[in-house]
């Protein structure tokens, strides 16, 4: 079974840094575009970042760009999310999704994303 397992949420006060992390298992790893998403209260799931495994391209939603970064261990099969400058308004259950192309389309969105794991919450306050 494909299982990607979020960890490293927390509580945090503003201006601090959290580490995100995804475990990817039970899936061809490589060539695999993932990512991580958010959804705070009384809102829609949005996009954050995504990379594509098999050439190292990122993409970054503009609320986060310069904060946070994306970064994957072909090795380890995890893909984590540097976050730093939090704000209350980074406030959100985080997900980790992959999905099977290139990330040539649309990365941020959910469109395609097959596979997602539970979600870990981040609290800024």
């Amino acid at each position: 079974d494909v299982q990607l397992v979020e960890s490293g949420g927390g509580s945090v006060q503003a201006g601090g840094s959290l580490r995100l992390f995804c475990a990817v298992s039970g899936y061809t790893y490589n060539r695999r575009c993932i990512g991580w998403f958010r959804q705070a209260p009384g809102k829609e799931r949005g996009g954050v970042a995504t990379t594509y495994t098999g050439g190292g391209s990122t993409y970054y939603a503009d609320s986060v760009k310069g904060r946070f970064t994306i970064s994957h261990d072909s090795a380890k099969n995890r893909v984590y999310l540097q976050m730093n400058s939090l704000s209350p308004d980074d406030t959100a259950l985080y997900y980790c999704a992959a999905r099977g192309d290139s990330c040539s389309s649309r990365p941020l969105t959910e469109m395609g994303y097959k596979f997602w794991g539970q979600g870990t919450q981040v609290t800024v306050s």
